[in-house]
């Protein structure tokens, strides 16, 4: 079972530079290695599609984000998220965006030339913002995992000969099977219901259970341990094996790696 930290660590920062000129990128991340050393695996694009397609596939923390580019705005970038779960620093010559950038919840907006000092300010609020959401996401995850009450909460669950009444502290995980739903309990065995996996992510939410893959909703009160072998796996108690999805990877793994000690 998992156990909860007292203290969360600081935070390193993966870390995307988003500038058309090379010259900006180089800059930045000489002052990123000489000034931030919170900061880690720092990779760059050089335009919005390219850069969209870097953080879908890496996942950074914090995003150094040019405002004009060949092919659109860093504001194009953003908008292809609907939850953009990565911090933001825009750095441009274009002072006139300021106003905008801040209504899109940038931690700074630094004018070129950039100067070190203020670069340095900008990452150590990333920094603290980024913990700060990580410990908001541990203490929710932590209340609903040891809370009484949640753990014996008991949702309805219909199948062609059954109707089940399942407390969500003896589901161990769900696995979507096309509009089928499996549901795996200590109890009761396996459960095979005609609703999809959605309808069970919607229903246990704010109950300690965690969409890791497309294909399963797992219940954190009954991860035993994280393999990160072979793409990463997550084992529960029945020593289930349960694939994290490669797109989510690092996202998963970083936020159990909080919660285990």
């Amino acid at each position: 079972m998992l156990n909860f930290r007292k203290n969360i660590n600081p935070k390193m920062l993966r870390t995307l530079i988003v500038d058309d000129e090379e010259h900006v990128r180089l800059t930045l991340k000489k002052f990123l290695a000489r000034y931030c050393p919170q900061v880690t695996a720092v990779r760059q694009a050089e335009s919005v599609a390219e850069a969209y397609d870097m953080i879908n596939r890496h996942h950074p923390d914090l995003v150094l984000l040019d405002i004009k580019m060949g092919d659109g705005t860093g504001f194009d970038l953003l908008r292809k998220f609907e939850s953009p779960d990565f911090k933001v620093i825009f750095i441009t010559a274009h002072d006139q965006y300021a106003v905008q950038a801040f209504k899109v919840s940038a931690i700074d907006f630094i004018l070129k030339p950039v100067d070190p000092e203020q670069l340095t300010d900008a990452v150590a609020k990333a920094q603290l913002a980024v913990k700060q959401d990580l410990r908001i996401k541990l203490d929710a995850l932590e209340t609903n995992l040891h809370t009484e009450q949640n753990q014996k909460k008991k949702i309805v669950v219909k199948t062609l000969d059954n109707i089940y009444l399942l407390e969500t502290g003896c589901i161990t995980h769900l696995e979507s099977d096309a509009s089928y739903t499996k549901i795996f309990t200590t109890d009761q065995g396996e459960i095979m219901t005609s609703r999809p996996i959605k309808d069970y992510e919607e229903m246990l939410a704010g109950f300690g259970f965690l969409r890791i893959h497309r294909s399963y909703l797992i219940n954190l009160m009954h991860v035993k341990r994280l393999e990160k072998g072979d793409g990463g796996f997550v084992v529960l108690s029945g020593e289930h094996k349960i694939p994290i999805a490669s797109r989510r990877r690092d996202v998963i793994i970083n936020l159990l790696d909080e919660l285990a000690e």
